[in-house]
């Protein structure tokens, strides 16, 4: 790496219990909003794949020009992220007849592969030391996998298997719980700890949303998709106005250098 590479402060929050909320809470939106657009608003699955995927592609260029970690841009492309890879998956499964066995496989080994690669070119995976364009587009593509392998494997266990939305989010809640006991135990190191637990918030937050608005038929409490979806946003922009003031997810020395700028500065 030389000196130029390195230019940019931290691109992504610490990981507090904020971050684990809004994750999950933007799961569900992606999971609940795909479905709005897909059948209330009646856009069809391409067009809404081509539409979000769109929105996607802007926020992300707007993230990559960024030079430090800015929540309200991070978040977003969070969202879209969540959205599209729930995206990826239906279209997979609904448009082309692939098998749920088979995508969660592809997306297993992409996202593998994924990893590999980084650590080749970085040395590390560690989401604390995103300070280079390089490992930031390497970690947003982690991130678009996760999503769709955690879709992919969600609907595996909860529609292909036949267990249902509440068995599944009790079974994945239950691993989440494994990941952590794991981590505290100093069983698993911090990345691996860190990037399991976020493939596994995908399917929770997917089975929650399912839960929240399938028809009871089906599972699920035939909740709006759009009040669902409405009420999680308003609670995402709630408490990411509030990282954004108080900066509790943003390492040190950015918060410090922030705070040396001149007031205007960008």
């Amino acid at each position: 790496m030389t000196a130029t590479d390195r230019t940019m402060l931290s691109k992504v929050p610490l990981v507090t219990l904020a971050f684990w909320v809004i994750k999950i809470l933007a799961t569900t939106v992606g999971e609940t909003g795909a479905d709005y657009l897909n059948f209330n608003l009646g856009f069809g699955l391409t067009a809404t794949s081509l539409f979000t995927a769109a929105m996607l592609a802007g926020f992300l260029w707007l993230q990559l020009r960024e030079d430090r970690y800015v929540a309200w841009l991070y978040w977003i492309c969070v969202v879209f992220l969540s959205i599209v890879g729930t995206l990826i998956t239906d279209n997979l499964s609904d448009n082309f007849g692939v098998s749920l066995y088979v995508t969660t496989a592809l997306f297993a080994v992409a996202l593998a592969g994924t990893f590999i690669a980084w650590h080749r070119a970085e040395r590390t995976l560690s989401i604390h030391d995103i300070t280079t364009p390089a490992r930031e587009r390497y970690y947003w593509l982690a991130i678009l996998f996760t999503f769709a392998l955690g879709t992919a494997a969600g609907d595996l266990i909860s529609e292909q298997m036949g267990l249902g939305y509440t068995l599944t989010g009790v079974i994945i809640g239950g691993l989440i719980v494994l990941i952590t006991i794991g981590y505290y135990a100093k069983v698993l190191g911090p990345v691996l700890a860190f990037w399991a637990a976020y493939v596994m918030t995908r399917p929770l937050g997917a089975s929650m949303g399912d839960f929240l608005t399938q028809a009871p038929r089906d599972g699920g409490l035939g909740l709006s998709t759009m009040t669902i979806s409405a009420v999680f946003l308003v609670i995402i922009v709630v408490l990411v106005a509030y990282l954004t003031i108080s900066k509790i997810d943003v390492e040190r020395d950015m918060a410090a250098s922030l705070e040396q700028q001149p007031l205007g500065s960008s």
